[in-house]
Parts: C-alpha cells; sequence; structure tokens
C-alpha cells in the first residue's frame, strides 16, 4: 500500500503546515498559558475549510475523507495539541455523528455550520461514573407522550467543545429503555446549547490541552423535540463505537503530529545549544535519541495512514485503528520525554514548545479509549479472548 501523498493531499500538508507555523506558533503558548480557548485562530482554521475536511460539498465541506483530516491534524499538533484536538473533536464527536446518522433535516440544519467553523459539536458519551465502560450510560431520556419531547435527565464529564461561545449543540447518549433481556437500550439525542436545564460547568483545570474547551455537562428535565433523536433508538451506543473507532485514527494522526514536533524542536535545540565547546547534536548521545524519535515518529505515521486508507477504501479497519491509536500515543510520550530531557532545563519552561508537548502527551493514552482499551480491541480482533 502506497502511502505517499497525491499532489492535492501534499498541498494541503503544505497549506496546514504553513498556518501552523505562521499563524498558530507565535500566538498559542500565551492562550496555553491564560488557559484561553483561541477563537481568532478557530475562526481562520473554519475560513479554510478544515472543519468541513471529511464532509460533502452539498453542506459546504471540502468533498475530502479521514485521510485528508488527519494531514491536516498532524500539521496543527506538530505545533500545538490544543488546536489540533479542538479540530478533531469538532469534526470526528461534533459534526461526524450527524452526517453518518442523521436525517436529511437534521444535516441540513447543523452540518453547513459545523463545516464552516461557524458552530462547534460535542460528543456527550463519557459519564462520572463510567469511563470506559461507555455502555454503563446512567443518563436517562424519556418520550412524553403528552408533548412529543425527550426529557433528559443526567451528567457527562470530560467533554470537549462543550462550553464555547460557538458551542451548536451536544449530541448525548442516554438509556431510553429496556431490552427484553433487561440490557439498557441506548440512544443518541441532538441536545442545542442553550436549551433550559443543560447546565455546562466551569472548565476543568488541566494539566495539558490548556487552549481547547474541556467541561462537565448536566441534565435537569432537559426537554428537545422526539425529532432530535438521532438514528433509530436503541443504537446509540452501537453508533457511537462506529464514531469511535473512525475518531481513533484521528487521534493516531494528532499524537504522531505531536511526536514528530517533539523531533523537530530537538533538531533545533542541538544545533543551537552549545556545551563544552560545540553543538550538542554533534554527541553521538544526542544524536542517537534523536534518530530514535524520528524512527517512531515514522512508523506511527504509516500506522494512521494505513487505517486511514482502509477506512476510505471501506475495508475493515477496527484491527488497524486500535494499533494506530495503542502506538502513536505511547510513542508521543516517548518523544515528549525524550525531547524535554534532550532540552534540559530550558525543556521544563512554559515558554519552550517541548513543554507543552510533555503536558500534552499524557492524554493521548486514555482520550479516545485507553491503551488498555486498545489492546483489549486488539485481542479481540486476533480472536483471544471471550
Amino acid at each position: 500500500m502506497d502511502h505517499r501523498l497525491s499532489p492535492e493531499l501534499e498541498e494541503l500538508r503544505r497549506t496546514v503546515e504553513e498556518f501552523a507555523h505562521d499563524v498558530v506558533a507565535p500566538k498559542i503558548g500565551d492562550f496555553y498559558e491564560r488557559h484561553e480557548f483561541p477563537y481568532e485562530i478557530v475562526r481562520e482554521m473554519g475560513r479554510m475549510g478544515l472543519f468541513g475536511l471529511p464532509f460533502p460539498e452539498e453542506y459546504g465541506g471540502m468533498g475530502g475523507d479521514y485521510l485528508a483530516l488527519g494531514i491536516a491534524l498532524e500539521e496543527l499538533a506538530r505545533v500545538d495539541s490544543s488546536v489540533a484536538i479542538t479540530l478533531e473533536a469538532g469534526v470526528s464527536l461534533g459534526a461526524m455523528p450527524i452526517h453518518l446518522f442523521g436525517t436529511a433535516e437534521q444535516k441540513q440544519e447543523w452540518l453547513p455550520r459545523l463545516c464552516s467553523g461557524e458552530l462547534l459539536g460535542a460528543f456527550g458519551l463519557t459519564e462520572p461514573d463510567g469511563g470506559s465502560d461507555a455502555g454503563a450510560t446512567r443518563t436517562t431520556a424519556r418520550l412524553d407522550p403528552d408533548t412529543d419531547e425527550w426529557v433528559i435527565n443526567g451528567s457527562k464529564c470530560f467533554i470537549t467543545n462543550s462550553g464555547t461561545d460557538i458551542t451548536g449543540l451536544v449530541t448525548v447518549t442516554a438509556v431510553t429503555g429496556r431490552k427484553p433481556d433487561g440490557k439498557p437500550r441506548i440512544s443518541s439525542i441532538i441536545v442545542p446549547s442553550g436549551t433550559p436545564g443543560f447546565t455546562v460547568a466551569a472548565p476543568y483545570s488541566k494539566v495539558g490541552w490548556n487552549a481547547s474547551d474541556t467541561r462537565e455537562l448536566s441534565f435537569a428535565d432537559v426537554r428537545v423535540p422526539a425529532a432530535n433523536l438521532l438514528g433509530q433508538e436503541g443504537r446509540g451506543y452501537a453508533q457511537f463505537l462506529r464514531i469511535l473507532d473512525e475518531g481513533r485514527i484521528a487521534i493516531a494522526a494528532l499524537a504522531t503530529g505531536l511526536a514528530q514536533g517533539c523531533v523537530d524542536e530537538s533538531v533545533k535545540y542541538a544545533k543551537e545549544r552549545h556545551a563544552f565547546g560545540r553543538p550538542i547534536g554533534a554527541n553521538q548521545a544526542i544524536q542517537f535519541k534523536i534518530a530514535d524519535m524520528e524512527l517512531k515518529a515514522h512508523t506511527a505515521r504509516l500506522a494512521w495512514r494505513d487505517a486511514a486508507s482502509r477506512l476510505v477504501a471501506g475495508e475493515p479497519f477496527k484491527k488497524e485503528a486500535a494499533l494506530a491509536k495503542l502506538h502513536s500515543s505511547t510513542i508521543a510520550v516517548d518523544n515528549a520525554r525524550d525531547a524535554t530531557q534532550i532540552h534540559g532545563g530550558y525543556g521544563f519552561m512554559n515558554e519552550y514548545p517541548v513543554a507543552r508537548m510533555w503536558r500534552d502527551s499524557k492524554i493521548l493514552e486514555i482520550g479516545e479509549g485507553t491503551s488498555e482499551v486498545q489492546r483489549m480491541l486488539i485481542a479481540r480482533e486476533l480472536g483471544l479472548g471471550g
């Protein structure tokens, strides 16, 4: 399988690379330090069409696919992960459920504004007592026959893009009944921002991703029309499992970008920093460490592009997505640690990008399915386990 980019994708890569270095890099450190969402950068990403990359042109999208999205995410994350995760969540978790499972009316109502970046969408799956066990949903939704409305009660946590000034909706999983065997019937429901009873908490104080928006959400007798059901009733859990499979490719691309960014910064620093009368990059110990970092980023890139190519071709990709996500997140942490070590004391200073990368890397082994979950999925695809 040839993973070299077509001329069109290479042009996209260069365009996003230039944007990341010329627009994001000079400003993002200040946003990060202030824990502030970078609205002006996000607006520019919308004008570039990045939020519409994998969506049809009829909805204002760019007519691309997940490979194009991954390329954009990798280039952004080489400079900053907060901006990259805002794009990833806005596309993979915010707009993609509506594109894949929405009615014609739902698509027409939401997708044009989501593709343009005018609005952001969020993905309300994780709950305080659930974590990796997304099937243990406690949020409920009952259909009121008198008003033909869903009445939602419960809470969600760690939800990206859920509380910005441009957040338009959160798609929420909720128990809408019971199957004959007593197991919960989980459905997906669109909840527009500002709906009475829908409360968005203050932003979390996080270790990393400080310029992205992450909140806890609560729902107290929140009423939305019955037509806000996304897809079939009882299919919400299955829908979101598919969304997560695809999203793991996007996170793998983001993690690869962070890992490559660590190489970029380490090469630059190793040429500039002198110790004992010569650049530290002249020392074989530093050379070998950076060479190993480049190897890790390169193999992670091959992994996510392979998974994305399978997805685009309509082939099975669950195992490959899990492999890519597991490997890329692991080597992102490795490269961030090594880049910090190469920078020495300066690597511990927030003014240096590697300090942000070190803080941002750990969540990649947790979000979108922990490393342990990826190993479970891989083993299951190999025919192991129950």
